[in-house]
C-alpha cells in the first residue's frame, strides 16, 4: 500500500513539473545560436536591446520596442523563434486602470 502511494505522489509531482515546465527550452550548446544571430535579430526588428540572457534553457531579451515600450521575449535558443513576447508594463497599466475605475466610481457616489 505504501508502494502505491508513494509511486502514485511521484507521479504526480512529476506530471505538474512537465506541465510547468513547458516553456522550457532544452537543445544542447553545440546546437544554440550564437549571442550575434539574437542581437541581429533584435536589430532587424528594431528592438532596443538592454540585456541579453539565459533563462531556462531559451534566451531572453529584456529592451524596448521601436515605440519605446519595455518589452521582455524569450526566443528557442537553436531557432530563434519567438517563444513568448511580452510588454512588461501590461499589469502596471492594467492596475492604474483599475485604479481610475475605482476613483470613478467613488467619485459618483458622492
Amino acid at each position: 500500500m505504501n508502494k502505491t502511494v508513494t509511486i502514485l505522489g511521484f507521479l504526480a509531482v512529476f506530471s505538474a513539473g512537465a506541465a510547468l515546465a513547458d516553456d522550457d527550452c532544452f537543445v544542447p550548446m553545440a546546437d544554440w545560436q550564437p549571442r550575434d544571430a539574437v542581437a541581429r535579430l533584435a536589430e532587424e526588428n528594431g528592438w532596443t536591446v538592454r540585456r541579453i540572457k539565459i533563462d531556462d534553457g531559451c534566451y531572453e531579451i529584456d529592451g524596448y520596442d521601436p515605440e519605446g515600450r519595455e518589452i521582455e521575449v524569450t526566443l528557442h535558443p537553436e531557432t530563434l523563434q519567438v517563444i513568448e513576447f511580452e510588454y512588461e508594463d501590461e499589469d502596471d497599466d492594467d492596475d492604474d486602470h483599475d485604479d481610475d475605475r475605482r476613483r470613478r466610481d467613488h467619485d459618483d457616489d458622492d
